[in-house]
């Protein structure tokens, strides 16, 4: 009897002193941001380690916070092949998406209700699957090749479709990046390691307040 109070008496001792670490281990388990986008997304022409999303998982891990970061990025992907790609994506758990495409549906001239409704479909499975999945959508500029009127109705589309969902919108991926040779390739398009750099501050903005939630 003695040798079970005894027993009895240690556990309630390690309840006591092993609780408050059980809080911290679940407040550290792992979330994952999925980068579902383009060639920008991708790192076109650079090592995966330069390209936007490497260079945020550097920063997060910087401050102390524990998430891992998918990079889905393709280069050429429209976002007919977002579509595509987001339910296998979807198998595992998604906490924050990150969605940067439609710039080359812009570039092809396809019907900007065509480019709408694939990334709202995207972003209804997204939800459908992981409903408390936080959603930030890259707002991208195209050139105004096919006319200033496509132009700035597509800049609109993914303001309207962030305002639509109630998601964050980054107001443009490549500020302070497009149009600067010294920050671009040699095709002009896209970014060099530096322009990712300054790509992933951009992001930082917009991403590290919903990290901390």
């Amino acid at each position: 009897m003695r040798a079970f109070s005894t027993m009895r008496a240690l556990l309630k001792l390690m309840i006591v002193l092993f609780a408050p670490l059980a809080g911290l281990f679940a407040e550290g388990e792992e979330k994952t941001i999925l980068f579902l986008g383009d060639s920008l997304t991708a790192g076109y022409g650079l090592d995966p380690a330069q390209a936007y999303p490497a260079v945020l998982e550097e920063k997060i891990r910087d401050t102390g916070l524990v998430w891992q970061v998918v990079n889905a990025g393709v280069s050429g992907e429209t976002s007919a092949g977002g579509l595509r790609r987001i339910d296998w994506l979807l198998r595992r758990k998604v906490d924050i998406l990150v969605l940067e495409l439609g710039a080359n549906d812009g570039l092809r001239g396809i019907p900007l209700v065509v480019t709408k409704s694939n990334l709202q479909q995207v972003i209804d499975r997204a939800r459908k699957v992981h409903p408390a999945v936080e959603i930030v959508i890259a707002g991208m500029m195209v050139p105004p090749n096919l006319g200033p009127d496509y132009s700035t109705q597509f800049r609109e589309l993914l303001v309207e479709l962030a305002e639509e969902n109630q998601a964050e919108l980054i107001p443009f991926l490549l500020e302070g990046v497009a149009g600067r040779p010294e920050l671009n390739q040699s095709d002009g398009i896209h970014p060099t390691a530096e322009g990712h750099n300054i790509i992933a501050d951009t992001v930082w903005e917009t991403l590290l307040p919903l990290l901390r939630e």
